[in-house]
């Protein structure tokens, strides 16, 4: 399917207890909630707890999630990591699995330049044959995308947008006015997506999605038919609840109201861990506002 403005949910992965053995009972059922709200999906990206996740268990949550939501939601795999080598192995395994996309992070840790960041970005492109969106979040990766480098990487035929989780509204906006009006701009960041469409952005990749899809699929589709006050309201709506979530490192919060809800399981693996008891009690206190 082709991938347009809109919600997409970065889902999580959940986690049989004790052992921490992948739930794919839990994992289909959150697979059908998105499904059955028209939600994108988002697998194996940071909210997943990818890099915890060995070989077999990313071909096993691709599998699962490619039979099950094939041709009724756009499916976008995150294939990033630190090497442009294993970063085209990973492409070029989301492109034969029959995803529609990959979701393709600044290379992390090794803090390449602007100048490496387009050569990481052409190679990758021109090893593989699938429609790629570009991931900026430099409070993990260490390097932002610069909005010259972005606009450089956009002239290439299948790098078709940007998940931008800078934090930086400024930058989002100059990214809209220098770049074509068919580049998609995702917030990649719950707490901003109002803002940010209300400047030109095209829709979100949420991890509030996963709690309640309903509530911000409604709200972008009202921001895209520029029906701003309503999204306020539901945004404004969110905001205590969403604050709670993101208290401790995501997808720490997220997982704790979705076992709340029944979902799934309080299991992480390490390093992630259970949030305080405090962050636990303001997550329950907001949770007991709604009903979703």
């Amino acid at each position: 399917m082709k991938i347009t403005q809109g919600t997409y949910t970065a889902l999580v992965t959940p986690f049989l207890e004790p052992e921490g053995d992948i739930d794919f009972r839990a994992l289909e059922n959150l697979v059908n909630i998105q499904i059955e709200n028209r939600i994108g999906l988002v697998i194996l990206g940071t909210t997943a707890e990818t890099p915890t996740l060995n070989e077999k268990e990313k071909k096993e949550i691709i599998t699962l999630s490619i039979k099950q939501a094939k041709d009724q939601v756009p499916i976008i795999i995150g294939t990033g990591t630190p090497s442009t080598k294993s970063t085209i192995e990973e492409t070029k395994k989301a492109e034969n699995s029959g995803a529609d996309g990959a979701l393709i992070v600044t290379p992390y840790y090794n803090k390449p330049t602007q100048k490496g960041i387009i050569k990481h970005f052409e190679a990758t492109h021109n090893n593989t044959n699938i429609p790629i969106i570009v991931y900026n979040i430099a409070g993990r990766t260490g390097v932002n995308i610069e909005t010259e480098t972005l606009k450089e990487i956009s002239k290439l035929e299948r790098i078709i947008g940007v998940k931008e989780a800078s934090g930086n509204i400024n930058q989002m906006m100059e990214v809209r006015n220098n770049l074509p009006k068919d580049f998609l701009i995702f917030s990649g960041d719950d707490l901003l997506t109002y803002p940010m469409m209300t400047s030109g952005a095209n829709g979100v990749i949420s991890v509030m999605s996963n709690l309640y899809p309903k509530k911000i699929k409604e709200m972008v589709n009202y921001l895209i038919e520029k029906e701003d006050d309503f999204a306020k309201t539901i945004h404004y709506q969110l905001l205590p609840i969403t604050k709670s979530i993101f208290s401790e490192t995501n997808p720490i919060g997220i997982k704790y109201a979705l076992f709340l809800k029944g979902l799934i399981n309080e299991t992480y693996r390490l390093p992630l861990c259970e949030m305080s008891e405090e962050n636990k009690l303001k997550i329950k206190m907001e949770m007991k506002k709604w009903k979703d």
